[in-house]
């Protein structure tokens, strides 16, 4: 299965952050399995996405931010010893795309900063967002607030990025590490899960429109 190669080609100890989990007997851990069961079933992508009938959107995103923020966590992490101060002085997607850190508290205008201190701030950013039970419920009963969708799309943006860097700067590292085929599996899964429920703006995707023939989008 694809979660036993990528333990095979990711040191687990190289992870950038804890793996936040789904508890057991939970709703969203039922979610959480039968959406990895359909993943691992060698599924088509584009339909494993898809919301299962009768299951709640909001319950079907939540899962889904979760996992992707453990994935992209796996992936940076392994990639992180690559993209230094030195190499990557500048969160960017290439010469035309550069992307600066804002959020609520310490940088209140778009800052520029370098790729590792971005993610850094990203993934700490994120972590503290799904694990805060106003805006990410784990209790039954409990419901989402107005604007989760919103932050979800804010997640998910950002998460984009990291792909859009690493495939852009990084690619050699992952192909010398012979984790193409993982990490071209996870983009993919993402990508079709964004556009599934328009999560993510179109022209934020724009980076990685031109992607090489059998990347399958």
């Amino acid at each position: 299965t694809m979660a036993l190669c990528l333990k095979q080609v990711f040191n687990k100890d190289k992870t950038f952050r804890p793996r936040k989990r789904f508890e057991p007997g939970t709703q969203r851990f039922e979610l959480y399995k039968k959406a990895q069961a359909s993943l691992k079933s060698g599924l088509d992508l584009k339909a494993v996405v898809q919301l299962p009938p009768g299951e709640s959107i909001n319950d079907w995103i939540a899962v889904h931010v979760v996992d992707f923020f453990n994935r992209i966590n796996l992936i940076y992490g392994t990639m992180s010893e690559y993209c230094t101060e030195k190499s990557c002085p500048i969160m960017s997607g290439g010469l035309k795309y550069e992307y600066r850190w804002q959020d609520d508290s310490k940088y209140k205008k778009p800052t520029k900063l370098s790729a590792p201190q971005y993610m850094c701030m990203l993934m700490d950013w994120i972590e503290m967002l799904i694990n805060n039970e106003d805006i990410f419920p784990t209790r039954i009963g409990v419901p989402f607030p107005k604007q989760f969708q919103q932050v979800c799309t804010k997640i998910l943006t950002r998460l984009f990025r990291v792909f859009v860097h690493v495939y852009i700067h990084h690619f050699d590292s992952i192909i010398n590490m012979g984790a193409e085929a993982h990490v071209n599996t996870c983009y993919k899964h993402f990508y079709y899960f964004i556009r599934e429920f328009s999560l993510v703006d179109h022209r934020e995707l724009e980076p990685l429109v031109r992607m090489p023939q059998g990347w399958g989008r």
